[in-house]
């Protein structure tokens, strides 16, 4: 039987070429900690290390390496900069399009804290008009807080517009870049932060994440978390320069030396050219779907044009509901029979598909990745007519 992978929103499949050999040869060679050890071994990875950060910098247009704060993944970092922002009264405005990453931790400071928020709602496409943000704002709004793409119907949200309103409000902009970090060129100059996964587009290890924030805006967030930083050990204070306020106990090293070879793959091939691919597996996909009855499209284009697609902005995730049959099912028998893998569900995403229409049920979900041919979306819309036009228990 044949295998396709078609959930690289999830996690990226296979990773960066260096990325094992990165892992391996730290883990074998010499698994030393940094700021713990006065040895040059040790001095040699926390070389790396900011090696790592300036790669991430040069990535997203960051200022100030140190400005780079890795945590074990981007629910942490979110988690980090939320709870370490917001105090009782405060208010924030987020969207309709949000992953849990972000609703779960303003849910949690909302019955911890009171901190209150409003929802800009988006339209039934995922597409958000910026404008829609200007009534929610009050005078107790400390900032905005979305994400840049949707995992589950792949529309782009107005990160731009929606920084120049943050600017003309004095409000924070706190952008989660999950699906778009390492799809799309972002610059952080208008973003106050950024938390990005480390093992999705960027094409790293599971485990490593982080955020790059601004250096005016770090100081007006508490650390959540406190311990040994290899740095001012003589007392108890969390020292409070970057990175080390937001960076206590050992740091998953092996994971940063993977992500930091997935980096200078992306800068080697560019990340436009993986774009432009995958973005092609998308339009070839879309334009067959489209015609197989029993499949419904979710928010997808309805024209398939260059042109198009490159005026609404689209990473390449395509949500399908079937109507006729269980989603479940029909995402169960793609792998028992065909070895197809996606995901079904609500992709921890429940106010995006509420937004969309398909709550409760979910959709099935297939995002295009790097390493994915147009011979294998063949074979999946060939596996979809086939399946639809079979019983196969579904």
């Amino acid at each position: 039987m044949k295998h396709a992978y078609f959930d690289h929103s999830s996690t990226s499949i296979p990773k960066a070429p260096g990325v094992t050999e990165a892992i391996t040869s730290y883990l074998n060679k010499g698994a030393y900690n940094i700021g713990r050890g006065g040895y040059a071994a040790s001095f040699d990875i926390a070389m790396e290390i900011l090696q790592a950060r300036e790669l991430l910098a040069k990535f997203f247009n960051a200022a100030d390496p140190r400005a780079v704060i890795f945590t074990p993944s981007l629910t942490y970092a979110m988690n980090a900069i939320l709870s370490g922002f917001l105090a009782k009264g405060d208010h924030v405005i987020t969207t309709s399009m949000e992953h849990n990453a972000v609703m779960r931790p303003l849910h949690a400071l909302s019955q911890q804290r009171k901190v209150t928020y409003d929802v800009a709602e988006c339209s039934s496409d995922g597409s958000l008009n910026s404008e829609d943000i200007l009534p929610l704002i009050r005078s107790t709004t400390k900032a905005v807080v979305m994400t840049h793409a949707s995992n589950v119907c792949g529309t782009v949200l107005p990160i731009q517009e929606v920084a120049n309103i943050c600017k003309q409000h004095n409000l924070r902009l706190i952008v989660d870049a999950a699906q778009t970090a390492g799809v799309l060129p972002i610059d952080i100059s208008s973003i106050d932060a950024l938390a990005f996964p480390g093992h999705k587009a960027l094409l790293g290890p599971m485990g490593i994440g982080g955020f790059i924030v601004k250096s005016d805006f770090a100081k007006q967030i508490q650390p959540t978390l406190w311990g040994g930083t290899g740095s001012l050990s003589q007392g108890f204070d969390q020292p409070d320069f970057l990175p080390d306020k937001f960076e206590s106990g050992t740091m998953n090293i092996a994971g940063i030396l993977g992500l930091k070879a997935a980096i200078n793959h992306l800068l080697e091939q560019g990340i436009d050219t993986i774009y432009q691919h995958e973005i092609k597996l998308y339009r070839h996909f879309i334009s067959s779907a489209k015609d197989i009855e029993g499949i419904n499209l979710i928010a997808a284009e309805n024209s398939t044009s260059e042109t198009a697609l490159t005026q609404t902005k689209k990473v390449p995730v395509v949500s399908v509901d079937f109507p006729r049959h269980d989603n479940a099912a029909i995402a169960a028998t793609l792998d028992k029979h065909y070895g197809i893998m996606t995901r079904c569900g609500l992709h921890c995403a429940p106010a995006a598909h509420k937004t969309l229409g398909t709550f409760p049920q979910g959709t099935v979900r297939f995002s295009f990745g790097h390493t994915n041919t147009l011979k294998e979306v063949d074979y999946l819309l060939n596996s979809l007519k086939e399946l639809l036009g079979t019983s196969h228990g579904v």
